[in-house]
Order: C-alpha cells, then sequence, then structure tokens
C-alpha cells in the first residue's frame, strides 16, 4: 500500500431526481480525478433524496438490475476510481427500503456494500414521533473492504453516534472510515464535528465526512461542513459551509500506526461486567 493516498470527499445538494444527481456524481468523478484522487466519497442519500415514502417507492428500484448502479459503474470505469456513493435508497422485497452505501472499484465493479445498521427511532417532545425503521431495514453486519488504498470502514450518518461500531472496525483493520451523511442543521451545529473528531481520536483512523448542505428539493436543509480528520482528531480539509463542493485531502497512512502507538486504547480495551451496587466484603 503507498504511505500517501489523495482522496476527494464531495459535498451535494440532492435533489429528488435520480437522472439530475448522476450527472452531478458524474461531474463529480471527473473533478476529483482531474485533482488527482484515486478515491472518492459522496454523501447520504446521493442519488436521489426522497421527500416522503410514496416518493421513494416511486423511485427506488430493487438492487438487481438497478439502473443507478450500472450508471455508477460506468462513472467509475470511465474516470479509472474508486466511487464511494455514500448511500442510496434500494427497495427490499418486505415493502422497506435498504439505506445502502456502495464502493465501485477502478475498473466499474461493485466491490461490496453495507446497510446503515443505526435507525433513527425517536420521540421527541412536541414533534411527531420518528419512526426511520417503519420506512427502512437497518442493516446487521459491519463493512471494510480491502481496496489496493487502504482498508475502509463503512458507516452511514447515525452511526456515527454509537462508538462501538467503528471500535470494531478499527479492531478489524480498518484505516480509513467513511461517514457519509445528510445531518440537519441543528444537530451539525452541535455535535457533527464534534462526533467525528471523537471516533478519529478513538481509533486512530482516518475519518472522511460527506455530507448533504444547504436547502433541498425535498424540503429539508442540512448542515454540510463536509470534512476530513485525521488519526489524531485534528482536522485536515474542510468545507466551509453548506454549499456543494468537492474537497481533497492527502492521507500520509504512516500516521495511523503512530497515532496509535502513542495511545494504544485499541490493545489496552479490557471486557469487563457491570454490577449494581456492589457491597465491599465484610
Amino acid at each position: 500500500m503507498s504511505e500517501t493516498v489523495r482522496i476527494a470527499v464531495a459535498q451535494m445538494n440532492s435533489g429528488v431526481t435520480p437522472e439530475a444527481n448522476l450527472a452531478v456524481i458524474a461531474h463529480i468523478a471527473q473533478s476529483a480525478k482531474a485533482g488527482g484522487a484515486e478515491y472518492v466519497l459522496t454523501p447520504e442519500m446521493s442519488v436521489f433524496f426522497a421527500e416522503n415514502r410514496d416518493m421513494l417507492e416511486a423511485r427506488a428500484e430493487p438492487f438487481e438490475d438497478n439502473s443507478a448502479v450500472a450508471r455508477l459503474s460506468e462513472i467509475a470505469r470511465e474516470n479509472a476510481l474508486y466511487l464511494h456513493i455514500g448511500s442510496m435508497a434500494v427497495a427490499l422485497d418486505d415493502g422497506r427500503f435498504a439505506n445502502r452505501s456502495l464502493l465501485f472499484a477502478p475498473d466499474g465493479t461493485l466491490q461490496t456494500y453495507y446497510d446503515k445498521i443505526h435507525l433513527f427511532d425517536a420521540n421527541i417532545p412536541g414533534q411527531q414521533a420518528y419512526r426511520e425503521s417503519a420506512t427502512y431495514r437497518g442493516g446487521e453486519t459491519a463493512v471494510i473492504a480491502e481496496t489496493s488504498l487502504f482498508s475502509l470502514g463503512f458507516t452511514i450518518c447515525y452511526d456515527v453516534r454509537f462508538a462501538a461500531l467503528y471500535r470494531a472496525l478499527a479492531q478489524a483493520g480498518a484505516q480509513v472510515i467513511a461517514v457519509p451523511a445528510a445531518f440537519t442543521v441543528p444537530t451539525g451545529e452541535a455535535h457533527w464535528e464534534i462526533l467525528l473528531r471523537a471516533r478519529a481520536i478513538e481509533t486512530g483512523c482516518f475519518i472522511l465526512a460527506a455530507a448533504q448542505g444547504g436547502a433541498h428539493e425535498n424540503g429539508r436543509s442540512t448542515y454540510g461542513h463536509s470534512m476530513v480528520v485525521a488519526p489524531w482528531g485534528e482536522v485536515i480539509a474542510k468545507a466551509d459551509g453548506d454549499a456543494a463542493g468537492l474537497i481533497f485531502a492527502d492521507l500520509e497512512l504512516d500516521r495511523i500506526a503512530a497515532a496509535r502507538q502513542r495511545v494504544p486504547q485499541l490493545e489496552n480495551g479490557r471486557d469487563f461486567t457491570l454490577g449494581t451496587n456492589i457491597k465491599a466484603a465484610q
């Protein structure tokens, strides 16, 4: 594996029409390649950002013979780079959908995919209860892809709040972890950078965070501020706001071992039991 890898992270303002978003992704891949990147990551729901379940049902295709997947394969092959689609909605046989991340190799081969594990189900005071699990089916398997560049761990958006997933990926060999997302503005302002830097520090991995940003055609507003975080926790590339664009970073892979050697938390972790009201021996 090379010691330094140039990557690109895309910030998008995806609409509800797959064809338009695929054209944007094609341009992103061309720009990433022109900038010397060997890998490019797009945000969550890059292919279309649905307004509601009816729109999902009208636009999301099954994975087999999926027209968007076929076009994305072409884009990767045409630009001879790793194209990591942060996620897209895929219709499942139980009437729900998968929030699925896909990695295409430079020859256009679909190398692997990951279904978002953690779904946002919450009762928020003063608001209607939110049940992502009513629309999406959560994945059950954490995924690492062994590329010619680095070992890549997969996560999507809400996953970033679950540190155990990131630790498991790092312990299994991930050097870089992708965090495609569509954070809301309030949660983005409060938690986005803090969570990303924490996940980098805890794992000793590079964290690549590609975000949706701005006011969308579906009526939502997302935070943007895509970034790349180094294993020691410092931000090495960042989008200034929520405008669509592309950021580049050179990942010095030897920084991973250096950070983990300075603080060997992946090695020092221990299993433990939890006790309640334990009394000292008499």
